[in-house]
């Protein structure tokens, strides 16, 4: 009995893990990494009992002095150490000591390109105590103008290259701005701040100047990225910076990895993950100005790249690039970022070699987090019950006519079942605020859903539609901005754009809706780059859409373009485009309209508009 007993016993614990793999086959995955955050949460919460606010600038010092000559940064062949940056950060923050009545707290404008004198420029205001806000460097005169009025800096520091676009602007800033230029020649009513480091000291200051009072204090403003309005400054706190910083090192890079950062560092992204995640790890940096999908992987091969950071279509750049021999021979092993299609992650994996992509999910201002800690391909990340219990949040349900979440009979919002997309909302609480954004609070309280599911409670609108499958791993859906209703039927701009992008003569597809007077919610409308020496077939546009898409998902109207404005981080510009609709009277690009009794785009004239106005022709 005893003997049957125990070989019953062992047969069961020999067969106990093929169970597990094959009901809970993500377990010791969701364990490993859970028991990481887990960690990393109870070295803060040990370091706040000790009294100890150790911030990413300390944790710089640290390295500064624990590892003086490892290089930092490697820009243009250069090598910075960690010594370098900081004796040079130690020179900016002399220099406003010593020139300007800066004291902790004030706001700092900083608007420059990818280079070390960014790094630089940030740190040395950090060390002063300093809240630095981060400029975006593409935007130019009234954008601009704005941005900078929106942090009610007392200091504006520019790059080199960028004086031009200030100069426009410079009779039109607050008077009590001081503006400081990175190069030698400066235009009138501009400080040289090169001039001044030239003689500056590289002492370092006492903490004290830029020691915390609290994590939730305020040491950034990063602005967002603008695709349906005018930028917003996000409010990014020491809390904020630190949970950015320790991205890398979830993942699994050590000190040992070189990190290859072509994004640029006005956005989190770049400048939270990258440069923080280097800080965090002590490992090196090589910075890009600007990202080059031709010198892509010439450079991670001359300087031995183990990782680097994608946003939004970077790697479908450089899938588009035409083949070289050797595309397989680096020494890249991961791949950290968001916003990656899943027919994009297959094709780069096919052709770039075994690169683990380590897709995540977060905005700048958010309270919510998601890490594809599995490399599942088009996943954004995964849940479960025990990350729920510490990053609460709902998919729930949205009303695409009204432009709001659904609520029932009793006022409270509902979620959505698996497998449907849900407006994914994060609860605001003590473990995960929200710290909104500088200038006007209508901003703030326009991010944030009360009484959701009971009185008083909170949650953060991400404003981002997702789906979580049968799995818990979770996928970007839309932005309810792209998002939008026809027929009675919700568009996803995503689905739209992955189809007709399919078509071997398409560069880029940028898809949205336009109100047509008469007609209850949008319609679709496609604005089109071409490759280079390819034609426009509209036939073969008609037949993709019809045969791809549900008649309601296809774009009545196409608009063929040479230029897409995109953001700085390569997301593309949708507001203008909407502002614009269809009119041929107001466009000068190429127009086109689905004829459904021809069975293709016809150009659109002005005959047809006028038709389509009066509904003679209906959509």
């Amino acid at each position: 009995m005893l003997l049957s007993w125990l070989t019953g016993l062992g047969a069961g614990l020999i067969f106990l893990p093929f169970l597990q793999k094959l009901l809970f086959p993500y377990f010791w995955d969701d364990f490993w990494f859970l028991l990481k955050v887990v960690r990393y949460g109870m070295q803060m919460e040990m370091n706040k009992v000790r009294g100890e606010l150790v911030t990413v600038l300390d944790k710089f010092l640290s390295h500064a002095r624990r590892q003086p000559k490892k290089p930092f940064i490697i820009y243009e062949g250069d090598i910075y150490t960690y010594q370098d940056v900081d004796k040079s950060s130690n020179r900016v923050a002399r220099v406003f000591l010593n020139h300007s009545s800066l004291k902790k707290g004030d706001v700092v404008a900083l608007l420059m390109s990818n280079e070390p004198d960014f790094i630089h420029v940030w740190f040395g205001l950090a060390k002063l105590g300093c809240v630095v806000a981060f400029l975006n460097s593409n935007v130019r005169s009234r954008s601009l103008l704005h941005c900078i009025r929106t942090c009610e800096p007392r200091a504006l520091v520019v790059g080199g290259d960028l004086l031009g676009c200030i100069e426009e602007i410079l009779p039109s800033l607050p008077q009590n701005v001081s503006v400081w230029g990175m190069k030698d020649s400066v235009p009138e009513g501009i400080v040289s701040l090169k001039e001044k480091l030239s003689v500056s000291s590289d002492e370092p200051l006492p903490r004290s100047h830029h020691v915390a009072s609290s994590l939730r204090s305020t040491c950034l403003y990063i602005f967002t990225s603008g695709t349906t309005g005018l930028p917003k400054a996000a409010v990014i706190s020491q809390l904020q910076v630190l949970k950015g910083s320790v991205g890398l090192w979830a993942f699994g890079c050590t000190a040992d990895d070189i990190v290859y950062i072509t994004l640029p560092l006005y956005h989190s992204s770049a400048s939270l993950l990258g440069i923080g995640g280097c800080v965090e790890l002590g490992a090196t940096c090589v910075l890009k100005k600007k990202f080059s999908a031709s010198q892509f992987w010439s450079d991670c091969k001359k300087y031995n790249v183990t990782v680097f950071q994608y946003i939004g279509e970077l790697c479908r750049y450089l899938c588009k690039q035409p083949k070289r021999d050797g595309e397989k021979d680096h020494w890249v092993r991961l791949a950290v970022g968001n916003g990656m299609r899943g027919d994009v992650w297959r094709q780069f994996l096919d052709r770039f070699g075994n690169i683990k992509m380590c897709e995540f999910y977060g905005a700048t201002e958010g309270n919510i987090c998601f890490m594809n800690h599995t490399g599942k391909v088009g996943s954004v990340g995964r849940t479960n019950f025990f990350y729920k219990l510490f990053f609460p949040f709902e998919l729930i349900q949205y009303n695409f006519q009204k432009d709001e979440p659904m609520r029932n009979e009793w006022g409270w919002c509902r979620p959505v079942k698996k497998g449907e997309p849900g407006l994914l909302v994060s609860r605001v609480n003590m473990k995960n605020p929200f710290f909104g954004y500088a200038g006007s609070s209508r901003h703030t309280k326009n991010k944030l859903l009360f009484d959701v599911f009971k009185k008083g409670d909170v949650y953060f609108n991400t404003g981002d539609l997702m789906v979580q499958d049968q799995e818990n791993f979770l996928y970007f859906w839309d932005r309810i901005g792209d998002t939008f209703r026809w027929k009675g039927e919700n568009v996803a701009t995503t689905e739209v754009a992955d189809v007709i992008g399919r078509l071997d003569f398409i560069q880029e597809a940028n898809v949205y809706g336009v109100a047509v007077s008469g007609y209850e919610g949008k319609v679709g409308m496609t604005s089109i780059i071409l490759k280079p020496n390819k034609s426009l077939d509209i036939e073969k546009i008609y037949d993709q859409v019809v045969t791809s898409l549900p008649a309601y998902a296809c774009p009545r109207f196409l608009r063929i373009q040479k230029k897409m404005e995109t953001t700085g981080t390569f997301k593309l510009q949708k507001f203008q485009l909407v502002e614009e609709g269809f009119n041929p009277l107001k466009i000068s690009d190429p127009l086109y309209f689905m004829d459904n009794l021809k069975k293709s785009y016809v150009p659109l004239t002005k005959e047809i508009y006028d038709q389509i106005m009066l509904e003679e022709i209906k959509l």
